[in-house]
């Protein structure tokens, strides 16, 4: 990721005009673009991979995406945190699938070629049929790099790329009140959606549809406060709740239930916060849990979902009833997104359609093409 300007902007109907420009239609379109996006973008760029929760011992492994490349990450002998393409040297197999532990060493599963857990190549089943084509020192894992952030694993395929401590700068100050590296793992969801992955990100980005296409949402929302900082790594929003939630019975009994996680403090209660981080990373961070989302390129047309939800160890009945009003209101926006974003990439195939301006309300949307254009270029 090029690096640009970093600048905070209040996404208000009232703050500054937006600078910049959507993304040109063909970018959405055209097969060609989403290849060079594998490229350029995410084989360069941070890739959500898990939860420190899932490598709690040495050999424990997890599995991840960067793009359409398939990477491992497992815990070392010595507690470290090591990363590898998840492909075997011998007949590109891929190593692992899914999560869980290694006894002792990575085992191919075609041939039994197998791996220490630093990468270094250690067994060869009848090696000596190899001869002199087989030097073990030259053979072996193709190695990735993997860092954390509060508990979030990410990695990257690009070995000069930007740490991800750069890359997101105070972001994990700001993550740092709810406590994510101590939550538990609950309710994942796997998924896909019919858009182009731009597409899904430009909707992310902006709250200037809230009144118009999610009327549940927005009985819950005080849409007059609701801002986006942008700065080079990360958008943040902040998304405050109606004190009086209207015409809902479930926004008014999410709102007088819920409760701050026990690491959180009541200034945390009224508010809902979102982070994006570039390319295609999203942190949602609610009073009674956090969730995690990836959106990764399937086809041009349309893009893999993984959400991943966290919440305080030993979460009582009430939280309990909080969480699922919580997923309700979610599971409404998403399949209204849904439909949404669908409508947009097939209008965006329109011939001679040029995007129209963006609103101040849009700023995060002119933010992410800037980085897109940057990268491709």
């Amino acid at each position: 990721m090029k690096s640009l300007p970093s600048t905070t902007v209040q996404a208000t109907g009232h703050g500054p005009q937006a600078t910049g420009h959507a993304l040109e239609p063909r970018l959405y379109l055209d097969p060609q673009v989403a290849e060079r996006e594998q490229r350029l973008i995410f084989e360069r760029t941070w890739q959500l991979a898990g939860h420190v929760s899932q490598l709690p011992k040495p050999g424990a492994y997890l599995t991840a995406w960067a793009g359409n490349q398939p990477v491992l990450v497992v815990r070392g002998e010595e507690g470290e945190l090591r990363a590898f393409r998840n492909v075997c040297r011998h007949r590109g197999s891929m190593l692992l699938t899914g999560s869980g532990q290694c006894k002792a060493a990575i085992r191919c599963r075609y041939h039994g070629w197998t791996y220490r857990l630093d990468g270094e190549l250690i067994g060869v089943p009848e090696g000596r049929a190899f001869g002199e084509k087989l030097d073990k020192s030259q053979l072996g894992l193709m190695p990735a790099r993997v860092e954390e952030m509060c508990g979030l694993l990410f990695v990257n395929l690009d070995a000069h790329a930007p740490s991800l401590a750069e890359t997101v700068g105070d972001l994990p100050q700001r993550l740092a009140p709810y406590g994510i590296e101590a939550l538990e793992h609950f309710s994942p969801y796997r998924g896909e959606q019919p858009a182009n992955w731009k597409v899904i990100v430009d909707n992310y980005l902006e709250g200037y549809h809230v009144p118009i296409a999610h009327p549940g949402l927005m009985r819950l929302l005080d849409y007059k406060r609701y801002e986006a900082d942008l700065h080079d790594g990360y958008v943040w929003f902040e998304a405050p709740l109606r004190d009086n939630p209207t015409g809902n019975r479930m926004a008014r009994l999410y709102s007088r239930l819920a409760r701050p996680m026990p690491q959180l403090g009541e200034e945390h209660l009224r508010v809902w916060r979102y982070v994006f981080i570039y390319p295609n990373t999203a942190i949602d961070l609610y009073p009674d849990q956090v969730n995690t989302w990836q959106i990764r390129p399937n086809e041009v047309d349309s893009i893999h979902d993984s959400y991943d939800c966290y919440r305080a160890p030993g979460a009582g009945p009430r939280t309990r009833l909080v969480q699922k009003i919580n997923h309700r209101f979610n599971s409404e926006v998403l399949d209204e997104d849904i439909d949404l974003v669908l409508g947009v990439q097939r209008g965006l195939a329109t011939r001679d359609y040029k995007c129209g301006p963006l609103s101040a309300r849009e700023s995060a949307v002119a933010w992410f093409a800037d980085h897109v254009r940057a990268d491709l270029a």
